[in-house]
């Protein structure tokens, strides 16, 4: 089995199960949204398909092989991370940020090579900030820094990237290119996201995890159903096709007073 795979994946803290036997199989070059309500297992679950976590339970496997006989080393060569938030005392340009995903290409202490230069350059242009590599990394928008740290990813050259809530804190407009950027992108992608309309437009497959386990899997208009996302989300919605992904529209929860309207039977009179 060639790429990133995690079968029946279990991730035990303390008594309680924060993963509890997910399988997911990453088809090449798709892009697989993560959905679920916080503490549903999300980040934990991207933390064992980069290794970072091992399983206390099940396997993740890469090309067909655990991810300890991998290596991290090699590992790291293949899949990137982007965490929700990033952030350094240290005085860094945006150059010397991408950089940073040559780091598992090299040796220790080794100069950067010529081929380590080609993929900051190529990276920095893919992800618009070539006219930002040498300013202070401090001094940019939290859009921008996101962008900075996927051209970091993308510097990695991975076959894999994970991704995880990176549209948290930014406008509408960044959401949108951060994901145009990131679906745009020639590889592999899981991605953890809290809003149900951008995993509509961006993503080809969706998880859905509730309290660590995956009660869905599938397409984002075989999975996005407004009974679905009344189960796990505890939200009325209605879910719309006409854009040819689904569109949902959360429905106003009932006031107070409409309840017991509801349970008496009284019904307001006009005046």
């Amino acid at each position: 089995m060639t790429g990133l795979h995690a079968d029946r994946v279990v991730r035990r803290l303390a008594d309680r199960l924060v993963v509890d036997d997910v399988t997911l199989t990453l088809r090449p070059g798709q892009t697989v949204g993560l959905l679920g309500p916080n503490g549903s297992g999300k980040s934990t679950l991207l933390k064992l398909l980069a290794g970072v976590l091992a399983p206390t339970a099940g396997v993740v496997t890469l090309d067909g092989r655990p991810l300890p006989e991998v290596g991290r080393r090699a590992t790291a060569r293949r899949i990137a991370t982007v965490e929700q938030h990033a952030d350094t005392g240290t005085e860094l340009t945006v150059r010397d940020v991408v950089a940073l995903g040559r780091i598992p290409h090299r040796r220790a202490w080794t100069p950067p090579t010529a081929a380590d230069a080609a993929a900051v350059t190529e990276a920095l242009a893919r992800t618009g900030l070539t006219d930002r590599a040498d300013q202070s990394w401090h001094t940019l928008s939290g859009g921008e820094r996101q962008r900075a740290q996927i051209a970091r990813a993308f510097a990695q050259q991975p076959r894999e990237l994970l991704l995880d809530e990176p549209t948290n804190h930014l406008d509408i407009q960044h959401q949108l290119d951060l994901l145009s950027l990131v679906a745009s992108l020639p590889v592999t992608t899981v991605i953890a996201l809290h809003d149900l309309n951008l995993a509509a437009m961006y993503c080809d497959r969706l998880l859905v995890l509730r309290e660590g386990r995956a009660v869905a899997e599938g397409t984002p208009a075989e999975v996005l159903t407004p009974v679905l996302i009344e189960q796990v989300y505890g939200v009325r919605a209605e879910v719309t096709h006409d854009s040819g992904h689904p569109a949902i529209r959360y429905l106003r929860p009932a006031a107070p007073d409409e309840l017991q309207e509801g349970v008496t039977g009284d019904v307001p009179t006009a005046h």
